[in-house]
């Protein structure tokens, strides 16, 4: 039992703990989750969920050795990411400054298909997506002797699941604080600048 058992929880963690850190994504899922759109957190929360589970798998399988001889496909994911980040960064400052978008679960906020889109591309147009989740991820769980290296994969799959699942579905506790218009702007205000912050970063290299 231990066996399994230590991995997966160590797996867990190490999960937790690189998926947990303030980004792009879970600013996202977070706003998602507030605004409460139905139909919209459930998908938003699998893509980013579901995401994870590939890039560990992909990591577990030794595709960070080939990212790793490819620095040019990072990089190229690199510029193209920094672009979509300043876009929805100035897309916020302008739900920021907009009265209209200022309703929980209000038309003001994504729809589905562009909920689950935008998801799509802060993930996987993220290199330190594959940085921290292929690579690294990845490097550790190939620590693992035999087959507790798919155990500690499996534990840190399942601590991806828990964070984007209880950011997402607990949101929700937050409505009542952002029936008021200006905790809506203050908000994207933030997610603004994280955006637009990360973006810049991300062109410098950095």
């Amino acid at each position: 039992m231990n066996e399994t058992l230590l991995p997966a929880l160590l797996g867990f963690g190490t999960g937790l703990a690189l998926i947990v850190a303030i980004g792009a994504q879970n600013a996202y899922v977070l706003r998602v989750g507030i605004d409460g759109r139905p139909g919209t957190v459930l998908p938003v929360v699998l893509v980013c969920a579901l995401s994870d589970a590939l890039l560990i798998t992909a990591g577990v399988l030794g595709v960070g050795a080939v990212l790793g001889a490819a620095p040019g496909l990072v990089t190229a994911v690199r510029f193209l990411g920094a672009g979509f980040l300043v876009a929805y960064g100035l897309i916020a400052v302008r739900r920021a400054l907009r009265p209209g978008a200022l309703v929980v679960g209000g038309a003001a906020g994504d729809g589905r298909r562009a909920a689950v889109a935008t998801a799509l591309v802060l993930t996987w147009l993220n290199p330190h997506v594959y940085l921290d989740t292929v690579v690294l991820l990845g490097s550790l769980a190939n620590q693992q002797a035999g087959d507790a290296r798919w155990w500690w994969a499996a534990g840190a799959v399942a601590g991806s699941l828990t964070w984007f699942f209880a950011l997402g579905f607990g949101a929700r506790l937050l409505r009542p604080l952002f029936a008021r218009p200006g905790a809506w702007r203050v908000l994207d205000a933030l997610i603004a600048a994280l955006m637009l912050t990360l973006g810049v970063r991300m062109a410098l290299g950095a």
